[in-house]
């Protein structure tokens, strides 16, 4: 294969992904926002969360703006915000905020650093609490402590489910495919 077909495949072959919006902002207040889909759950107590962050021999916006202020967002992306969501991808100048650009909107809460995005229905505010090396490409493994959890109350079940798919939340395949996912069934706790 060539490169660019390789890249698509492997990117591809490993299934749906979900899809968030990383919000930062650097000590001046200028703010980031980039679409990651390699959230990954890490634990329920303490509730850490994860992402991989591509090798760091490029600037890495979102990366130097979690390491100087510790804090950071994840905002899952609905159908309506897809395209404006994937346009964050562009490698836009450090003093140009894709918030703007994108024609997406920074929500503040007094009680945390980091700019949440507006039209998100889930966001969830992250403090970073260690990194690890992943040798085999360069990569590293961000893992934050959730902080701040902001999503409309109906949506969740009595048994803590949340119900992303009658929220429109968007998953991933590869780099630019976008799906609205459903539920196929839900099953009780399986025991031998």
């Amino acid at each position: 294969m060539g490169q660019r077909t390789r890249t698509t495949f492997l990117n591809t072959v490993s299934g749906f992904k979900n899809a968030v919006l990383i919000g930062t902002a650097d000590p001046e207040g200028h703010t980031n926002l980039a679409i990651f889909n390699s959230i990954v759950h890490i634990g329920a107590d303490p509730a850490l969360l994860g992402f991989i962050l591509r090798p760091t021999t490029v600037p890495r916006h979102t990366y130097d703006n979690i390491l100087a202020s510790r804090h950071y967002t994840f905002n899952f992306i609905t159908t309506a915000m897809a395209e404006r969501a994937h346009r964050t991808s562009a490698k836009f100048p450090r003093e140009v905020s894709e918030f703007d650009a994108c024609q997406l909107h920074a929500h503040w809460e007094d009680s945390f650093q980091a700019p949440f995005v507006e039209e998100s229905p889930v966001r969830i505010g992250l403090q970073y609490e260690e990194e690890h090396a992943i040798r085999a490409n360069g990569t590293l493994l961000i893992i934050g402590r959730v902080v701040e959890l902001h999503l409309p109350q109906e949506h969740v079940g009595p048994d803590g489910f949340v119900d992303l798919e009658s929220l429109d939340i968007v998953c991933t395949n590869g780099l630019d495919a976008y799906f609205s996912p459903r539920l196929v069934n839900r099953f009780p706790y399986a025991r031998p």
